[in-house]
């Protein structure tokens, strides 16, 4: 699969495991690189410019193949500065870097300078046509299927992209509701030059979290996520749980970001990740968690994404021959 994303970054196929907190580490990332993606892993997930130093070198220990650091752009007082981050990134010799929850305008000027490819993350068309003015090499869309941050529109990836494909010249990687070989067909066919997947990741032998979560993963459906923290202006897909669902509660009722945010910290996801308490804070997940029907390990997911991509091309072929011959 020839695109020019995977030209771009390296890579044998255009599938990217998208960075996500607390799960993006170095053992998930070097499967996925070494399956043939893009493995990426998450600075925030780190917390000092020294773990994430380790976690580099950890994943340079488990794979020589192209992966990826996300550097995430929302403001808060006690994160590390950005800047530190990418300190340790030049040091460390890492060419690729994905951003995202703001605009990437600040730090592009370091970034660049210092021979980075940068992977935007957007959430709508005037979001990638300010991106691509910026100077990123390519935007990662996300719809409001999306796991953790879809943005406030609620528009859906079957729209979004295809206008953000049409707005823009640089590559566009769709994320949003993709889990299998159908939906990178899919996304393809809608000029998407990869896709961006996390939930389905999660749920694999590599994912460094509980058996609970992919357990759970494998018995849900579409239905059993929600969106939450829309009335502070920060809407976030998640799983539907007692925690998710106290939070949906407050919101209706006015509930401030004071009140909102003994809930809403990142830092309970870990009682869910690690020690299995599937109500023990808010986690992000996607839609396309109704598509997940078994744990398999990163290879036998490539392996399986791929013959469903070939199975779909050849419906789409056989379909079109039919239809050439009336």
């Amino acid at each position: 699969m020839k695109t020019r994303i995977t030209e771009l970054l390296g890579i044998e196929y255009p599938i990217i495991c998208g960075g996500m907190f607390q799960v993006g580490r170095a053992e998930l990332a070097a499967a996925v690189s070494e399956a043939g993606g893009l493995g990426v892993i998450t600075s925030k997930t780190q917390g000092t410019p020294e773990a994430l130093r380790q976690e580099i070198r950890k994943i340079k220990a488990l794979t020589n193949k192209p992966f990826a650091v996300n550097l995430n752009l929302f403001p808060s007082q006690t994160a590390t500065p950005n800047e530190d981050f990418i300190d340790i990134l030049i040091e460390e010799g890492v060419k690729i870097v994905e951003t995202s929850g703001r605009s990437p305008k600040d730090l592009m000027p370091k970034l660049k300078e210092n021979g980075f490819i940068v992977l935007h993350k957007v959430a709508g068309v005037k979001y990638a046509i300010s991106a691509e003015k910026l100077g990123v090499d390519a935007v990662i869309i996300v719809g409001n299927e999306t796991g953790g941050h879809p943005g406030m529109s609620d528009v859906g990836t079957l729209v979004m992209l295809p206008r953000i494909v049409d707005s823009v010249k640089i590559p566009v990687i769709a994320g949003g509701g993709y889990a299998d070989g159908r939906g990178l067909v899919s996304a393809l066919a809608f000029g998407a030059e990869g896709v961006v997947m996390g939930t389905r990741f999660m749920a694999t032998e590599e994912a460094p979290i509980h058996e609970n979560v992919k357990r759970w993963m494998v018995e849900s459906d579409e239905t059993n996520t929600i969106i939450i923290q829309r009335n502070i202006g920060s809407a976030s897909r998640v799983a539907l749980n007692a925690v998710s669902k106290e939070v949906d509660r407050l919101e209706r009722e006015g509930a401030t970001i004071e009140q909102l945010m003994p809930l809403i910290t990142g830092q309970r996801a870990k009682h869910v990740y690690f020690e299995g308490d599937l109500d023990g804070g808010i986690w992000s997940c996607g839609q396309s968690v109704g598509l997940i029907k078994e744990i398999l390990s990163i290879k036998d997911l490539f392996a399986q994404i791929t013959e469903e991509a070939k199975k779909s091309i050849d419906f789409i072929n056989k379909r079109m021959s039919v239809h050439s011959n009336v």
